[in-house]
């Protein structure tokens, strides 16, 4: 199949690199020049996509990133963007396209437990730009749209935790965190193409919802820092499980986050 990544970040290059090694004719489209022999980079903007001279595409992955995590940004990248690319798509025979967006979607902030079923209600004003962006997406392809949404992703550096670490003493109260290494996100995006009856959407996340000050603690342990103190017992954040990950028998790699920043914090480790 010819596959077209739109959008070329971390994630994407380590799925396109999977799915090359599969025998899979690899596109990508991107801002800037990338050098991956792999595939073919195309550079363009997305709000003004051309695709009639490329060889007919079967596949489509959706990655995008705002430069800013501001309601501009948002909008520009995520929803200003899909009416370009489903009208550059409508020449190719398109068999499938998958987006991926975020669990910001569920806007739950009282510790609830959220999985696949659970109703989505944002809460805040990016949370609803995905939402319609999913919608969009959804409109434009009923039966062949795939939404993928991460938790917050992790596995290639513990840089911004060490700092919290370092300058964090008191946390204001108990809230949930959760997470998915970025290569079992890279897997689990993969294993999408021999999915043969796939879902609407996915939450990935590793089922592991922990408590962000604890998190810090274990750091704190680590670096030899004394540790935070909570200073009350109101609860935010939510935990969230990827139900249908689960039933798909999509088996984690990367299951143990602290085993993994363990790992991350060794010298040798980029």
């Amino acid at each position: 199949m010819h596959i077209l990544f739109i959008g070329y970040g971390k994630t994407s290059r380590r799925v396109a690199k999977q799915l090359f090694e599969q025998g899979h004719q690899i596109s990508t489209l991107s801002q800037s020049p990338k050098t991956d022999s792999f595939a073919t980079h195309l550079i363009q903007d997305v709000h003004d996509l051309d695709l009639t001279t490329v060889a007919p595409i079967d596949w489509v992955y959706v990655l995008l990133s705002p430069k800013q995590s501001s309601i501009d940004g948002y909008q520009r990248t995520y929803l200003d963007s899909v009416q370009p690319i489903v009208a550059a798509l409508k020449q190719h025979p398109v068999k499938r396209i998958v987006v991926v967006s975020s669990t910001r979607v569920y806007g739950q902030n009282a510790g609830e437990s959220v999985n696949d079923e659970t109703p989505i209600q944002p809460n805040d004003v990016q949370g609803e730009i995905l939402y319609q962006m999913e919608q969009a997406y959804l409109a434009a392809y009923p039966e062949k749209c795939t939404i993928i949404r991460p938790s917050g992703i992790y596995g290639a550096s513990v840089e911004r935790l060490q700092k919290m670490a370092l300058s964090t003493t008191r946390y204001p109260n108990l809230h949930w965190s959760n997470r998915i290494h970025i290569e079992d996100l890279s897997r689990f995006l993969s294993q999408m193409i021999h999915v043969e009856h796939p879902e609407k959407s996915y939450i990935c996340s590793n089922n592991q919802p922990q408590l962000l000050h604890e998190v810090l603690q274990w750091f704190q342990q680590q670096m030899g820092l004394p540790l935070l103190k909570v200073e009350s017992e109101q609860v935010t954040g939510k935990k969230l499980y990827a139900t249908r990950m689960q039933k798909m028998r999509f088996e984690l790699k990367h299951p143990d986050c602290y085993q993994d920043y363990l790992e991350l914090m060794q010298p040798h480790s980029s």
